[in-house]
């Protein structure tokens, strides 16, 4: 089973997530601080992380953003924090997910077990290879000519519902639906962040994701 962090300084909260996915069986770690977190993450060989934001000693921005310079493990912010920008800012650390309190931990759980399914969803082609681009499915990695690149869960998944649709046009809110989720409530500009993100990570190739104004995105190889 999949091994999952807290980082959550609510010591009764964090109690009661832990206990809610221990019963779901995964291996559960917690951390009641940023520090202690970024601790725990380096001991431990951690798959996902619910990860708060308002801390003491080291806050939630800031563990993310260590974590992902090192990691690709799926990061899930638990927050109190509502705001557009906040969300904003949590998708450009590297976030994949950012849900709100207060919340069900029983539609938390449900939401995970969805998560590490589509994580590990297998197909009979699970490799496509697109120009210079290159991604497997299985293991949920890229490379751009031959070398791999650091992609968060919902970068790969958008490259792979671009990629997997080469020249198909796709709108922001089709891109939202399906990769966040119908449930996902925010501005569109949280697709042009991860196009953004996206294009600098295989770049030279920048280029094949395409921009179709007052539409949305594709993806076309090109000279």
């Amino acid at each position: 089973m999949k091994n999952i962090l807290i980082i959550e300084d609510d010591k009764r909260l964090n109690e009661i997530i832990s206990d809610y996915f221990d019963t779901e069986g995964y291996t559960v770690f917690s951390a009641f601080d940023g520090h202690e977190g970024l601790e725990t993450f380096d001991k431990e060989a951690i798959d996902l992380v619910i990860l708060d934001i308002m801390m003491p000693k080291l806050d939630g921005w800031s563990v993310c953003r260590k974590i992902r310079q090192h990691s690709d493990a799926f990061i899930l912010i638990l927050s109190a924090r509502s705001d557009e920008d906040d969300k904003l800012m949590g998708y450009e650390l590297g976030a994949d997910e950012y849900v709100t309190k207060p919340f069900s931990p029983k539609v938390l759980v449900a939401r995970v077990n969805a998560i590490f399914k589509r994580m590990t969803h297998n197909t009979d082609n699970h490799i496509i290879t697109k120009g210079k681009i290159a991604i497997d499915q299985d293991s949920y990695k890229a490379t751009v000519d031959g070398n791999e690149i650091n992609l968060t869960t919902k970068e790969f998944e958008l490259l792979l519902k671009l990629i997997s649709n080469e020249g198909k046009v796709f709108t922001r809110d089709t891109l939202i639906s399906t990769i966040w989720g119908y449930d996902y409530f925010g501005d569109g500009r949280i697709i042009d962040t991860n196009i953004k993100t996206l294009r600098k990570k295989i770049s030279p190739y920048a280029g094949y994701i395409q921009t179709v104004i007052n539409v949305g995105y594709k993806f076309e190889v090109t000279k």
